[in-house]
């Protein structure tokens, strides 16, 4: 009987072979925002905390939170609770059985990567 050269192939489509689409791309963005979000969440608290604790420690916390490293964080956090509500909204109207071909589904990507954007610029104009 003659051999079978078997060709090694990978058991699952990886990265290599598949380029990134749109809706991969803002699920995962989706995703990383959320966990994102908990750093803010914890600054926020420690500077509440040390607010509450005494003078000294409140002047550090606030000196780290009106640090440039602070507003950088705030301002990914607000960029990322817009995006995040509005991807939100987006899994909303596909639970309705709407949007889910791909053509609406790539232009409701780009409304809430676009979207995300203008709103974080409009807040922080209006703050």
């Amino acid at each position: 009987m003659a051999e079978v050269k078997r060709v090694v192939r990978p058991l699952s489509p990886h990265l290599q072979i598949y380029r990134p689409q749109l809706t991969s791309i803002t699920s995962i963005l989706t995703r990383i925002t959320g966990n994102g979000l908990i750093v803010a969440v914890i600054l926020a608290v420690w500077w509440l905390l040390a607010a509450a604790t005494g003078p000294a420690y409140f002047a550090v916390a606030d000196g780290f939170v009106r640090s440039w490293f602070g507003d950088l964080i705030f301002f990914f956090s607000l960029l990322g609770v817009w995006y995040h509500y509005l991807a939100g909204l987006r899994h909303l109207y596909f639970d309705a059985g709407k949007g889910l071909d791909i053509p609406t589904a790539e232009k409701l990507g780009w409304a809430i990567l676009i979207g995300s954007v203008v709103l974080t610029v409009l807040t922080l104009i209006i703050i």
